[in-house]
């Protein structure tokens, strides 16, 4: 496995917000969700984002930006347009002053606005995505990146823009995994972009002998690493490794297995109902005392805590009942 995968390969999107807005001027949406990732690509038009904190950025057909949240922002079809509508948690939007509007402002399958021939169209996919891993990736991105349409050639845009609309058996598993290869390929051309920031982790993948300790580290995590046994698998000095890898990654390769490590744990805790000692023994910790010790080092409250707390968030998140039928409009 490769760094993107490894941190894309845990939060895959499931049931999704996925939505295709058509809107005609003057139009202003106040996002405040508080999805910690959402999407927007434009398919026809332009749009702007207007961030709480920062400058506003336009976007025109084919372009597509990432919003890291929960903080809140606006899209309008002009920075000076006052908001007309509130999206709130549960993707519940109504009128500035509260008033529903998920009735109203319904145009079909997935499909939401006010005016069924308005000449901006956008795509919008929204992820609830809340384990370790994915807050790995989370911190890595910028608040709000754009990636313009004259950047990449990819076609899953015009694909989603086909499948968004449809009302089939197993279409929102479909759109799930159009809007996760949306995702992939948008983060992978940012990535390679001189601007695009790649975290160290992501960057030290292509040295030769670091890339090596990495994909080793990622891909057994539950071995019995030493700095010494990754030296020889790498063909280099113990303290060559160490300090080529803490130059290039940011850590020591011990303190990043940890990291790694805690970050797998916190995931199968949330997504899986193994027990806290066969979660250790997967990530590579002895017995769940050891990795209760280290996890509530790390996380301050211990894995049948935090577990329960993730599973609590969960529930609430499911019950939300307006949210999934948004989807199908």
């Amino acid at each position: 496995m490769d760094a993107l995968t490894d941190f894309l390969d845990g939060p895959r999107a499931r049931g999704a917000f996925l939505l295709r807005s058509i809107l005609s001027p003057p139009w202003s949406l106040r996002i405040q969700d508080r999805a910690p990732l959402a999407l927007a690509a434009v398919v026809r038009g332009e749009a702007w984002v207007v961030p709480d904190d920062g400058d506003p950025v336009r976007l025109g057909p084919g372009d597509v930006t990432v919003i890291r949240g929960p903080a809140p922002y606006t899209v309008a079809d002009d920075p000076a347009t006052p908001p007309q509508v509130v999206i709130h948690p549960g993707q519940h939007c109504t009128t500035v002053d509260g008033r529903d509007l998920s009735d109203a402002m319904s145009l079909g399958v997935r499909t939401w606005g006010n005016d069924p021939h308005g000449p901006a169209v956008i795509l919008t996919g929204a992820y609830q995505m809340r384990g370790e891993i994915s807050r790995r990736l989370l911190e890595a991105l910028p608040p709000l990146l754009v990636l313009p349409e004259d950047a990449w050639d990819c076609p899953i845009i015009p694909l989603l823009t086909d499948e968004i609309v449809k009302d089939e058996p197993g279409q929102e598993a479909v759109l799930d995994r159009l809007l996760d290869l949306l995702l992939i390929a948008v983060l992978r051309a940012w990535f390679s972009r001189p601007e695009g920031g790649a975290p160290a982790w992501y960057r030290a993948h292509g040295d030769p002998v670091v890339g090596k300790a990495l994909r080793l580290l990622h891909n057994n995590p539950a071995h019995p690493w030493t700095v010494a046994g990754l030296a020889a698998e790498t063909g280099v000095s113990r303290a060559a490794l160490a300090r080529r890898f803490t130059d290039l990654v940011g850590e020591p390769p011990m303190a990043f297995l940890t990291g790694w490590r805690l970050a797998m744990a916190a995931d199968l805790l949330r997504e899986t109902d193994a027990t806290v000692g066969a979660v250790a023994r997967q990530v590579g910790y002895g017995s769940s005392f050891a990795l209760s010790t280290a996890f509530k080092r790390a996380h301050g409250v211990s894995p049948q805590e935090y577990r329960a707390g993730a599973h609590a968030v969960g529930t609430g998140h499911d019950a939300v009942v307006p949210a999934r039928r948004a989807r199908t409009g």
